[in-house]
Protein backbone atom coordinates (compact mmCIF):
# COMPACT_ATOMS: atom_id res chain seq x y z
CA UNK A 1 0.00 0.00 0.00
CA UNK A 2 1.12 3.37 -0.90
CA UNK A 3 -0.26 6.41 1.36
CA UNK A 4 0.60 9.69 2.30
CA UNK A 5 0.22 11.23 5.90
CA UNK A 6 -0.37 14.61 7.50
CA UNK A 7 -1.07 15.04 11.27
CA UNK A 8 -1.00 18.22 13.71
CA UNK A 9 2.17 19.64 14.17
CA UNK A 10 4.37 17.25 12.35
CA UNK A 11 5.73 16.89 8.29
CA UNK A 12 3.37 15.33 5.85
CA UNK A 13 5.02 11.79 4.75
CA UNK A 14 4.48 9.49 2.16
CA UNK A 15 5.02 5.57 2.88
CA UNK A 16 4.97 2.14 1.32
CA UNK A 17 4.05 -0.48 3.08
CA UNK A 18 4.99 -4.43 1.53
CA UNK A 19 3.25 -6.38 4.54
CA UNK A 20 3.89 -8.59 6.75
CA UNK A 21 7.71 -7.13 7.16
CA UNK A 22 8.88 -3.78 4.91
CA UNK A 23 8.62 -0.10 5.23
CA UNK A 24 9.51 3.04 3.31
CA UNK A 25 9.24 7.17 4.43
CA UNK A 26 9.51 9.71 2.49
CA UNK A 27 8.70 13.11 2.85
CA UNK A 28 6.05 14.38 0.65
CA UNK A 29 8.64 16.22 -1.60
CA UNK A 30 10.69 12.57 -1.73
CA UNK A 31 13.70 12.90 0.28
CA UNK A 32 13.90 9.53 2.21
CA UNK A 33 13.34 9.28 6.00
CA UNK A 34 13.65 5.73 6.62
CA UNK A 35 13.31 2.18 5.46
CA UNK A 36 12.14 -0.53 8.16
CA UNK A 37 12.90 -3.91 8.18
CA UNK A 38 10.87 -5.67 10.46
CA UNK A 39 10.36 -8.96 10.59
CA UNK A 40 7.38 -10.23 12.66
CA UNK A 41 8.76 -12.15 16.18
CA UNK A 42 6.35 -15.11 15.78
CA UNK A 43 4.18 -17.01 13.36
CA UNK A 44 0.49 -15.62 14.19
CA UNK A 45 -3.04 -17.38 13.19
CA UNK A 46 -4.95 -15.97 10.83
CA UNK A 47 -7.52 -13.49 12.30
CA UNK A 48 -11.15 -14.86 11.72
CA UNK A 49 -13.08 -13.10 9.03
CA UNK A 50 -16.21 -11.88 8.25
CA UNK A 51 -18.22 -12.12 5.13
CA UNK A 52 -16.99 -9.12 3.54
CA UNK A 53 -13.19 -9.91 4.27
CA UNK A 54 -12.44 -7.59 7.16
CA UNK A 55 -11.17 -9.16 10.49
CA UNK A 56 -14.48 -10.25 12.86
CA UNK A 57 -12.07 -11.50 15.75
CA UNK A 58 -8.25 -11.29 16.03
CA UNK A 59 -6.23 -14.47 17.19
CA UNK A 60 -5.57 -14.42 20.74
CA UNK A 61 -1.75 -13.84 20.33
CA UNK A 62 0.64 -10.94 21.51
CA UNK A 63 -0.38 -8.07 19.51
CA UNK A 64 2.92 -6.36 19.13
CA UNK A 65 3.63 -9.84 17.08
CA UNK A 66 1.66 -9.10 14.51
CA UNK A 67 2.17 -5.67 14.12
CA UNK A 68 3.07 -3.55 10.86
CA UNK A 69 6.97 -1.88 10.56
CA UNK A 70 7.02 1.16 12.96
CA UNK A 71 8.03 4.03 11.81
CA UNK A 72 9.26 6.72 14.81
CA UNK A 73 6.05 5.30 17.38
CA UNK A 74 3.19 3.23 17.83
CA UNK A 75 1.00 5.99 16.34
CA UNK A 76 2.03 5.22 12.55
CA UNK A 77 0.94 1.36 13.72
CA UNK A 78 -2.29 2.42 15.15
CA UNK A 79 -3.28 4.50 12.19
CA UNK A 80 -2.52 1.15 9.50
CA UNK A 81 -4.34 -0.87 12.18
CA UNK A 82 -6.21 0.83 14.35
CA UNK A 83 -7.78 -1.82 16.49
CA UNK A 84 -7.89 0.22 19.21
CA UNK A 85 -10.79 1.55 18.08
CA UNK A 86 -12.30 -1.61 17.92
CA UNK A 87 -13.39 -3.35 21.21
CA UNK A 88 -11.57 -2.17 24.35
CA UNK A 89 -10.29 -4.66 27.85
CA UNK A 90 -12.44 -5.55 30.39
CA UNK A 91 -12.46 -7.34 33.85
CA UNK A 92 -10.92 -10.83 33.24
CA UNK A 93 -9.92 -10.02 29.89
CA UNK A 94 -13.04 -9.69 28.43
CA UNK A 95 -13.88 -7.56 24.93
CA UNK A 96 -15.51 -4.59 25.81
CA UNK A 97 -16.78 -1.08 23.83
CA UNK A 98 -13.49 0.74 24.11
CA UNK A 99 -15.48 3.34 22.36
CA UNK A 100 -19.05 4.67 22.17
CA UNK A 101 -20.47 5.11 18.77
CA UNK A 102 -22.65 7.58 17.00
CA UNK A 103 -23.44 8.95 13.89
CA UNK A 104 -22.22 6.33 11.27
CA UNK A 105 -22.40 7.17 7.93
CA UNK A 106 -20.93 5.66 4.33
CA UNK A 107 -18.61 9.02 2.83
CA UNK A 108 -15.70 9.00 0.60
CA UNK A 109 -12.10 9.74 1.03
CA UNK A 110 -9.44 10.38 -1.24
CA UNK A 111 -12.21 8.70 -3.67
CA UNK A 112 -12.44 5.40 -1.73
CA UNK A 113 -15.45 4.16 0.05
CA UNK A 114 -15.03 5.12 4.00
CA UNK A 115 -17.29 4.47 6.94
CA UNK A 116 -17.07 7.84 9.54
CA UNK A 117 -18.63 7.86 13.14
CA UNK A 118 -18.59 10.13 15.96
CA UNK A 119 -16.99 8.66 18.40
CA UNK A 120 -16.15 9.14 22.29
CA UNK A 121 -13.46 6.84 24.46
CA UNK A 122 -14.99 4.77 27.44
CA UNK A 123 -13.31 3.54 30.12
CA UNK A 124 -12.24 0.43 28.21
CA UNK A 125 -10.49 2.27 25.34
CA UNK A 126 -7.18 0.72 25.50
CA UNK A 127 -4.55 2.23 22.87
CA UNK A 128 -1.98 0.46 21.52
CA UNK A 129 0.82 2.72 23.47
CA UNK A 130 -0.31 5.11 25.69
CA UNK A 131 2.19 8.06 24.81
CA UNK A 132 0.85 7.90 21.29
CA UNK A 133 -2.76 7.07 21.03
CA UNK A 134 -5.32 8.21 18.28
CA UNK A 135 -7.57 9.21 20.49
CA UNK A 136 -6.55 11.98 23.71
CA UNK A 137 -8.00 10.35 26.93
CA UNK A 138 -7.99 11.78 30.14
CA UNK A 139 -7.38 8.37 31.98
CA UNK A 140 -4.77 7.35 29.36
CA UNK A 141 -2.87 10.63 30.19
CA UNK A 142 -2.98 9.96 33.83
CA UNK A 143 -2.29 6.34 33.71
CA UNK A 144 1.32 6.94 31.18
CA UNK A 145 2.18 10.51 32.09
CA UNK A 146 0.70 10.54 36.30
CA UNK A 147 -1.23 13.32 35.08
CA UNK A 148 -3.53 15.11 32.28
CA UNK A 149 -1.78 16.80 30.06
CA UNK A 150 -4.09 19.03 28.47
CA UNK A 151 -6.15 21.64 30.27
CA UNK A 152 -9.82 20.65 28.43
CA UNK A 153 -9.85 17.05 26.84
CA UNK A 154 -12.33 16.46 23.60
CA UNK A 155 -15.79 16.03 23.72
CA UNK A 156 -15.50 13.54 20.79
CA UNK A 157 -13.89 12.63 17.71
CA UNK A 158 -14.44 12.05 14.53
CA UNK A 159 -12.83 8.91 13.14
CA UNK A 160 -13.20 8.16 9.38
CA UNK A 161 -11.98 4.35 8.11
CA UNK A 162 -10.91 2.75 4.46
CA UNK A 163 -13.55 0.60 3.52
CA UNK A 164 -11.02 -1.25 1.71
CA UNK A 165 -7.91 -1.59 4.12
CA UNK A 166 -9.42 -1.01 7.35
CA UNK A 167 -6.64 2.36 7.48
CA UNK A 168 -8.00 4.96 9.81
CA UNK A 169 -7.36 7.66 7.23
CA UNK A 170 -8.61 10.57 9.67
CA UNK A 171 -9.10 12.27 12.96
CA UNK A 172 -10.68 15.32 14.31
CA UNK A 173 -10.85 16.66 18.18
CA UNK A 174 -14.10 17.85 18.70
CA UNK A 175 -14.24 20.18 21.47
CA UNK A 176 -11.20 20.76 24.32
CA UNK A 177 -7.78 22.13 23.72
CA UNK A 178 -7.00 20.30 21.12
CA UNK A 179 -9.96 20.91 18.77
CA UNK A 180 -9.67 20.28 14.85
CA UNK A 181 -6.02 18.24 15.26
CA UNK A 182 -5.82 15.03 14.37
CA UNK A 183 -4.28 13.03 11.02
CA UNK A 184 -5.25 12.58 7.88
CA UNK A 185 -4.31 9.77 5.42
CA UNK A 186 -4.54 9.50 1.44
CA UNK A 187 -4.51 6.08 0.47
CA UNK A 188 -2.52 6.42 -2.90
CA UNK A 189 -2.01 2.70 -4.01
CA UNK A 190 -3.47 -0.56 -2.95
CA UNK A 191 -1.51 -4.30 -3.72
CA UNK A 192 0.26 -2.74 -6.24
CA UNK A 193 3.77 -4.51 -6.89
CA UNK A 194 6.79 -2.99 -4.86
CA UNK A 195 10.43 -4.43 -6.06
CA UNK A 196 13.08 -4.82 -3.23
CA UNK A 197 14.70 -1.96 -4.27
CA UNK A 198 12.45 0.42 -2.64
CA UNK A 199 13.12 -1.00 0.73
CA UNK A 200 17.15 -0.73 0.20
Amino acid sequence: MRASLAAHGRTALRGWLRRPDRLRVETVGGALVQVVHEPRREAAPAPELRPDGLVARRPPVFQHSIDDPMHENYYWVSVLDPAELADGAGDGGTDVPGLDVDDVAEVEHGGRPAWEALVRTTPAYEPRCGCCSLLRDRRIDEVEWGGAKLDAYPEAYRVRLDVGTGVCVRTEALGGSIAGQGHEVRIEAVDEPMGDELFR
